[in-house]
Order: C-alpha cells, then structure tokens, then sequence
C-alpha cells in the first residue's frame, strides 16, 4: 500500500533532508497568523472556480544513506468534480529512461499499470481513503479548508518559481496513524490558483522525494485523462 501512497504523493507520487523542524515564521501558539488566514482564503476562492488541471512533472527521490536520486519524469492531471477528486500520472521516464507507468486515482480506487510486464494493479482505499484524497487534495485544487481539515499548517513566508508567486507552506499530517508514510511536507503553492509547483515529502527514516510541476494548464482536461488504455490480455490483480 505505501508504494502506491508514495505514487500519490509524487502528486501523485509513483512507488517512490533530514526531517526537522519546519523554519516558518510562526506566531504564538493559539493565535492565528494572518498571513496564513489569507492565503488559505485565497485558497478557498481559486478552488471553487477550479475544475481541472494538466502539467509535465519531476519526482526525484533522495535515499539519503547514499545520497542516491531517482528521477522519474512525465504528465500529470488533475479533475474536481464537487467533493471528488481524479487524478492520473503518467510515467515517461526514469533517470533518462524509457519506463512507461501510470497511475490512476479515481472513485476511492488506485490503478497502476506497468505496461513493460503486462500488469495492472488496482487497490481499494478503504482505511487508507483519507490519506489518499489529502495527497490528491494537496497538489491541484484543494481548498484551504482541505488543507486544514488534513494537515497542522504554518506559514513559510513567500517565494518566486519561474516567475510566479507562491507562497510556502508547512505540513504535518493529523491523521497519520503510528506509521506514517511521510513525516512532514513542505509546499510552494499559487494561492491565486489553487495550484503547487513544488513539493518536498519527508520519510521518518530521513528520505525525501522533490516534485516540480511546470507547464500548468488549468481548467482544459479532457475526459480520456482520466482513464487508462488496458490492452486485453494484461494480468490485473486486485488487493
């Protein structure tokens, strides 16, 4: 399960620092900062006018014990459609590689396909529903009071990536259980869009993975984005 997890988180996030202290400018605790109340408004507004999103994307993942990257390269899509979330990943490359891969999160259900071994494995959410839909929600689309409802969030301060404005984001899991896929994340979000274009997910064992979105196109997802083209004959295995 936690390989498909990772597969989300890379924005999904496919099969995937040192975790510590997130350095945001914080006030006293109990008060709201609002800095952060305003960005998250921000939030709420761009995400009702949300309905979908596509973009090329880089995952590269960091083992730290021997500061090795894999970086896997490809398109992403996001739709929202009221309180549902799809979103599909396609895997072109790995470290320069031909490796096709996608990954399909739709209806409470995840879809891997590896078309090079003919294999389709498909995941029911169940007890794990709420992490997924808080990796989904977090890349494109989701409200401030998504965020809220999923994660303990601070203020980062603001930044710049290829000329747009974003703001930086603190997360920690609130419902994480005793083991946790990713520690903590860090967020480069558009308020004004509802969209990320970085992401840093933190592993309790010290690993990260990076995922950099560019080329963002909002509101033009076809239907056939969010669905996997299964040649007959491919081996599927449900778990």
């Amino acid at each position: 399960m936690k390989p498909i997890l990772r597969a989300l988180a890379g924005a999904c996030f496919l099969l995937a620092g040192v975790p510590g202290a997130f350095t945001a400018q914080m006030y006293a605790q109990g008060a709201p900062d609002p800095r952060l109340s305003k960005v998250l408004a921000q939030m709420d507004a761009a995400a009702a006018r949300f309905q979908s999103a596509q973009a090329e994307f880089a995952w590269d993942q960091l083992t730290v014990v021997v500061q090795e990257h894999e970086v896997q390269k490809g398109e992403i899509a996001f739709r929202r459609t009221g309180k549902e979330t799809a979103m599909a990943a396609h895997v072109l490359t790995d470290d320069g590689q031909p490796s096709p891969k996608d990954v399909l999160f739709r209806n409470g259900e995840v879809a891997l396909y590896e078309p090079k071994i003919k294999q389709e494995t498909i995941l029911q959410g169940g007890k794990n529903q709420q992490q997924f839909e808080a990796y989904v929600t977090l890349g494109f689309g989701g409200s401030g009071k998504d965020l809220e409802s999923n994660w303990n969030v601070t203020y980062g301060g603001t930044e710049t990536i290829d000329g747009t404005p974003v703001t930086k984001l603190g997360l920690v899991p609130k419902h994480a259980g005793p083991d946790p896929i990713f520690s903590r994340v860090e967020i480069w979000i558009d308020p004004a869009t509802a969209t990320s274009l970085k992401q840093v997910f933190y592993t309790p064992g010290g690993d990260n993975r990076t995922a950099t979105y560019s080329k963002i196109k909002l509101n033009s997802a076809p239907e056939s984005a969010f669905k996997l083209d299964i040649p007959k004959g491919t081996n599927v295995i449900r778990k």
